[in-house]
């Protein structure tokens, strides 16, 4: 069974982990915007990558939550304190995304703010997903 469809328009370049669009039918679960702290709201790392892994995780535990999976996300956005970190992480943020989230790229925005509530934050992801009927 499909989950979407991916919104390609003829002639684009194809995008690299993301998706310009994506269409799907179903319950809305909508994830508020997560950090990379552990279920007692400590961090464990000051680290980037491993930031965004802890980070992904928290989004699939709240997904699970309303029984939904990494491959019914269909819309993230991350907020980034460092461009620069990002871009020289792209790699190993790219492994640790597959290893948690598998090989499915939702449409995305990548952003980067000036600060996040949390001062040790270096990432905050949103997150919607489709469960279909």
């Amino acid at each position: 069974m499909t989950m979407h469809t991916i919104l390609q328009p003829a002639g684009w370049a194809q995008p690299k982990g993301y998706a310009n669009g994506v269409a799907a039918e179903g319950k809305l679960v909508f994830v508020g915007g997560q950090i990379g702290w552990d279920r007692q709201n400590r961090f464990e790392t000051d680290d980037l990558v491993g930031q965004v892994r802890q980070t992904l995780q928290n989004v699939v535990d709240v997904l699970a939550e309303a029984g939904a999976k990494p491959a019914h996300v269909a819309s993230m956005t991350w907020y980034l304190t460092d461009k620069k970190d990002y871009l020289g992480n792209l790699e190993s943020i790219g492994r640790v995304y597959r290893e948690v989230m598998g090989r499915h790229f939702p449409a995305m925005a990548v952003v980067q703010v000036t600060a996040l509530v949390e001062d040790r934050a270096k990432v905050e992801i949103q997150a919607m997903a489709v469960v279909p009927n």
